[in-house]
């Protein structure tokens, strides 16, 4: 039996992505400890920008990375989808997201309102110097940005981020 993508289980593929076959290895790392596709955490784990590590293996292969939460402003109703939080061009193959260009800076995601999928997508780039900064980060659009700068994604991650402090419940 064939185990179900944990990217189209999440809505990943559909929301943020079509179908893709990954082929480039990517970690990303939050306070030194490297998480897999559903993990759940807090605005507060992730108000510096994540460790984001690129497999490959060809230095001369350049990536760019990509941070969207895929529910601004919240998932009952995406209207921003998707808001981008980071985004890195010109990442070699091998390396880390500090080797490449920081063409977004970083911005610390803060859900309001129900569970953000924070979705980490990598692309590889033609080559260096090929990429085209968007000038806005709401209502950015992965698959058109893909397609207008000739960009294949080759991975992808996500993570589930909500409110520091939960929305009540029970109190006896």
């Amino acid at each position: 039996m064939a185990r179900e993508d944990p990217l189209a289980i999440g809505g990943v593929i559909g929301d943020v992505l079509n179908p893709f076959t990954s082929s480039v290895s990517l970690t990303v790392s939050i306070n030194n400890r490297a998480i897999s596709n559903g993990y759940e955490l807090r605005p507060s784990l992730v108000v510096n920008r994540p460790r984001v590590t690129v497999g490959g293996d060809d230095l001369r292969i350049f990536y760019t990375l990509v941070m969207v939460d895929a529910d601004a402003p919240s998932p009952s109703n995406p209207v921003l989808r998707e808001y981008m939080h980071w985004m890195v061009t010109d990442i070699p193959a091998t390396t880390n997201a500090s080797f490449g260009k920081e063409v977004v800076v970083y911005e610390s995601p803060q859900p309001s309102a129900g569970i953000h999928r924070l979705v980490f997508v990598l692309f590889q780039q033609l080559g260096r110097d090929t990429v085209i900064t968007p000038d806005l980060r709401h209502n950015f659009n992965s698959r058109d940005f893909a397609e207008n700068n000739n960009l294949t994604p080759v991975a992808a991650a996500y993570v589930n981020c909500q409110r520091e402090r939960g929305c009540g419940g029970r109190r006896y």
